[in-house]
């Protein structure tokens, strides 16, 4: 599958852009393999660079603004040369995509509103030209789908999704925002918590997740919201009980919600069994686990840039 990004051509230059890509669904920290194409008319066109950058939908921190398109990673794949008048310039690419890159599909179907971009970016005396956004599908890392389908497993409803504006106290993230992921509690944990949100952050080496539990009381006007940290390693993400694992984080991050709010009436934890198969797994020594791939074959299909390499062990850390 090809998808290609074509510009109009430029008044002024009579350049045309044409930004292809080999296979346009990847995953976070795989290679983006693509070619861009650009053609002259009448004259020589004088190019200065040409880069690519990563554009987003993102809701600002003010929720009374719009959201707004924001590039949040660019790339330089080419520096000065001349397009010969009548002719063709392409240049390959393979561009290694972010650790936080926004998941936009998961088990094949988009996730809402959702989209992500690659643009062509060509400065040319005096003007800037840039070809069409050309879609990139981004699929989960092997941890990020386990924990969906965890979710899921326990009775997890995702009602929305999307990019926040800002960055997060006390964690380590490298793009202007971060992916949200907004879900209906489970009946089993609807006491203490009426909306969980989820936050994702990944790294070569693992993914912190994040609990931002919520119990609304609409008729009292009564909001209380807690958040809870949580830290797994790529290696050996396959032999891991996911749906015992976040059974566990859950039961932790609503004790300490419930602690958090123990002076009012409508605090509750959780004692009831989640029907899973044994308990939540306890911190590998360190030295344990081994090393473990970001992805299949079948997705990314560029370079060998792609794999995910994770010299540690299998553990959590909770906060």
């Amino acid at each position: 599958m090809r998808l290609t990004g074509v510009s109009r051509e430029s008044f002024w230059t009579g350049l045309s852009v044409r930004t292809t890509l080999t296979n346009p669904s990847t995953r976070p920290g795989l290679r983006l393999p693509g070619r861009v194409t650009l053609a002259a008319g009448a004259a020589d066109v004088a190019v200065r660079h040409l880069r690519l950058g990563l554009v987003a939908q993102v809701e600002p921190e003010d929720p009374g603004s719009p959201r707004r398109l924001v590039q949040y990673h660019r790339w330089p794949i080419a520096g000065r040369f001349v397009v010969p008048a009548g002719r063709r310039r392409a240049v390959d690419f393979a561009v290694p995509l972010p650790w936080e890159t926004p998941v936009t599909t998961f088990g094949g179907v988009p996730l809402m509103s959702l989209r992500t971009g690659l643009r062509t970016e060509v400065s040319v005396d005096p003007d800037l030209d840039q070809g069409e956004m050309v879609p990139v599908l981004v699929h989960p890392l092997p941890a990020q789908q386990h924990l969906f389908a965890a979710l899921d497993t326990l009775g997890f409803v995702i009602r929305q999704a999307g990019l926040q504006q800002g960055r997060l106290p006390g964690v380590d993230q490298t793009l202007p925002f971060q992916q949200r992921f907004g879900f209906w509690a489970a009946p089993l944990y609807a006491g203490p918590m009426t909306e969980l949100e989820v936050i994702m952050l990944t790294d070569s080496a693992g993914m912190e997740v994040l609990f931002w539990l919520d119990r609304r009381l609409s008729l009292a006007g009564v909001t209380h919201q807690s958040i809870s940290r949580f830290r797994v390693w790529h290696a050996g993400t396959g032999q891991r009980d996911w749906v015992a694992t976040v059974d566990g984080w859950l039961r932790h991050a609503i004790d300490r919600h419930a602690a958090a709010a123990a002076h009012a009436d409508w605090s509750a934890r959780i004692r009831e069994s989640a029907h899973v198969s044994r308990h939540p797994d306890r911190p590998v020594a360190p030295g344990g686990g081994s090393d473990g791939a970001a992805g299949s074959g079948s997705v990314g299909g560029g370079g060998g840039g792609g794999a995910c390499r994770a010299g540690g062990h299998s553990s959590d850390n909770i906060e």
